[in-house]
C-alpha cells in the first residue's frame, strides 16, 4: 500500500501526464487578424527542430539564415542553414555552419559593403544558456569565413543596425549572465565600442533596438526576473527604453503584454513594430509568463515609448518565434518558427519536437490600418 507521500507523488505525476495527453491533442486556438490577410506557408518542413531564423534582402534574393538541431536543447549537432530564394518562398541550401564540439544558435544578418556577417552565440552546454558572440563573414553567401569570436567578451548580441545607411553600425548586447543590456558602436563590424547601459536589472537579456523617425533609438529587452526559470515568473515583462542621440540615457517603461523573447523590431513610417512571441491566458500558477507549461505563439506588437500593444497572431503553436523581417513592394515578409499549427503544444513539448520555418506574408498597409483600429 502506497503511503501518503507516495500518492501525493502518484497524483502529481498524473496530472503532469494529464497535462501533457491535453496539450499534445488540443486544437490551435492562435488568433491571425483576417484583416492582415495573412499568406503564410512552410518552408522549410524536413522533421527537424528547426528555429531561430533571420531574413534579408542581399544582391536580388531573398537570404534566410535559421539553426537545425535534434531539440530546443544544447547539442554540438547544432548547425547554422543558410538558404537563398527569388521570392521568399522557394529556398536553396547554400551553406551551413558549425562550431566543432559546441552548440551555435541565434544567427543575425547584415550586409556591409557588400560582404555578410553573419553572428551567432556559441553554447557549451545541454542548457541553452550562451555563453559569446561569434562572427563569420563571406562574399558570395556560399563560403564563410570560420567563426571568430567577437568582443566585449561575455556579451551577446542581438541584431545589428545602422542609421545612417551602413556608415555606423549599433548593436545591443546582453550579459551573459543576464541582467544587463549595453548599446555597442562600431564603423567595421568587427570592433566594437561600449556607448551605454540600456537596461540593469528583472534578469534582462534579448534586447533588440530600430531607430524612430526623429533619430531616437528604441531597445526592447526580455525580462525574466528569474533567469532561466521552468515555470516563469509572475512579475516577466517587456523593458521599452527610449534614447537620444548619442544615446547615452535611456528612459525606461515596463509593459507586462508579454515578455517579448526573440524580438524583431521594425518601421513601417512613423510607426514602430514588432514580432516576437506572445503567451495566451491564463498567466498564473504552471501558467505563468515565460513558463514551460504555457502556451506560445509568434505574435505582431505595435511598440510605442511606453507600451506594446497586441494586434495578432501568426499562425504559430509550441515552440515558436524569433524572427526576421523584410519590408519589400508594400509588403511585409516574416521568417519564424514553429512547431505544428493544427495542435496548441505547451511550449515543454514544442521543445522536443520537429519544428518548421514559415513565411508569412502581409501587406504593410493592411499592418498600419490595423493598428489605426487598435487602441
Amino acid at each position: 500500500m502506497l503511503r501518503p507521500a507516495g500518492l501525493a507523488l502518484a497524483a502529481v505525476l498524473l496530472l503532469l501526464l494529464a497535462l501533457l495527453l491535453y496539450g499534445w491533442l488540443r486544437p490551435n486556438r492562435a488568433v491571425p487578424d483576417p484583416r492582415l490577410a495573412i499568406d503564410q506557408v512552410a518552408a522549410i518542413a524536413d522533421g527537424e527542430h528547426n528555429s531561430n531564423t533571420d531574413l534579408i534582402r542581399w544582391n536580388g534574393d531573398y537570404l534566410l539564415v535559421h539553426d537545425a538541431r535534434p531539440t530546443h536543447l544544447g547539442s554540438p549537432d547544432a548547425r547554422l542553414v543558410v538558404r537563398r530564394s527569388p521570392d521568399a518562398r522557394r529556398w536553396e541550401a547554400l551553406a551551413q555552419l558549425q562550431l566543432p564540439g559546441q552548440d551555435i544558435r541565434d544567427p543575425k544578418l547584415i550586409d556591409i559593403d557588400g560582404t555578410l556577417f553573419l553572428y551567432a552565440l556559441r553554447n557549451s552546454g545541454t542548457m541553452a544558456t550562451p555563453e559569446g558572440t561569434v562572427l563569420a563573414t563571406s562574399a558570395d553567401a556560399v563560403d564563410w569565413t570560420p567563426f571568430e569570436s567577437v568582443g566585449p567578451e561575455g556579451w551577446l548580441f542581438w541584431r545589428p543596425k545602422s542609421p545612417d545607411g551602413g556608415a555606423t553600425w549599433y548593436v545591443p548586447a546582453y550579459r551573459q549572465e543576464h541582467g544587463e543590456s549595453i548599446l555597442l558602436r562600431s564603423v567595421d563590424g568587427r570592433e566594437w565600442q561600449r556607448v551605454s547601459t540600456i537596461y540593469r536589472g528583472k534578469g534582462n537579456d534579448e534586447t533588440a533596438i530600430e531607430f524612430l523617425p526623429d533619430g531616437r533609438l528604441l531597445a526592447t529587452a526580455r525580462l525574466e526576473v528569474e533567469p532561466d526559470s521552468l515555470l516563469g515568473h509572475r512579475e516577466a515583462a517587456t523593458a521599452i527604453a527610449v534614447a537620444s542621440p548619442p544615446y547615452q540615457d535611456w528612459r525606461v517603461h515596463e509593459s507586462q503584454v508579454t515578455r517579448l523573447d526573440g524580438p524583431a523590431l521594425f518601421r513601417i513610417d512613423e510607426e514602430l513594430f514588432a514580432i516576437g512571441r506572445h503567451q495566451p491566458e491564463p498567466r498564473r500558477g504552471l501558467f505563468r509568463l515565460g513558463g514551460v507549461f504555457s502556451r506560445k505563439r509568434t505574435a505582431v506588437y505595435r511598440v510605442e515609448p511606453e507600451r506594446l500593444v497586441w494586434l495578432s497572431d501568426l499562425p504559430s503553436a509550441g515552440d515558436t518565434s524569433y524572427a526576421g523581417v523584410v519590408l519589400r513592394n508594400g509588403y511585409v515578409h516574416v521568417s519564424y518558427y514553429t512547431s505544428r499549427i493544427d495542435r496548441d503544444y505547451p511550449w515543454l513539448l514544442g521543445m522536443f519536437l520537429p519544428t518548421d520555418i514559415r513565411m508569412a506574408r502581409f501587406r504593410g498597409t493592411a499592418l498600419q490600418d490595423l493598428s489605426k483600429a487598435t487602441p
